[in-house]
């Protein structure tokens, strides 16, 4: 079981940069994916960037380039680096965990996916 806390939202201008922060907490070890998604009102939350278990950083096509994502396994701390942030960037981010977990009285496991409350990122022309 793990909690994730995001930090690091603000107000930027456009061409501006902004990094955000996901801290995680409890079996941390046992976290496999990470990722970043956001939201608006009146969209379905979209997947920005994740970084699959043993993988390399992955980018959606509106972010690819501008975005940097990296993921320190030890601590449990993955960082979103948004570079030349555009108004279209504007929403509510939020960091998303997938934890292995015990299932039952026997060793078999589980994926649990596990969300953060998000963090208000906000772009101005």
């Amino acid at each position: 079981q793990v909690q994730l806390v995001e930090s690091g939202g603000g107000l930027v201008q456009a061409g501006g940069s902004l990094t955000l922060s996901c801290v995680a907490s409890g079996t941390i070890d046992r976290i496999s994916n990470v990722a970043w998604y956001r939201q608006t009102p009146g969209k379905s939350r979209e997947l920005v960037a994740r970084i699959l278990y043993g993988g390399s950083p992955q980018y959606a096509d509106s972010v690819k380039g501008r975005f940097s994502m990296s993921r320190d396994n030890t601590n449990g701390t993955t960082l979103l680096q948004m570079n030349t942030l555009k108004p279209e960037d504007t929403a509510v981010y939020y960091c998303n965990a997938d934890c292995l977990e015990d299932v039952g009285s026997s060793d078999a496991m589980k994926v649990v996916t596990y969300w953060g409350k998000g963090t208000l990122v906000t772009v101005s022309s």
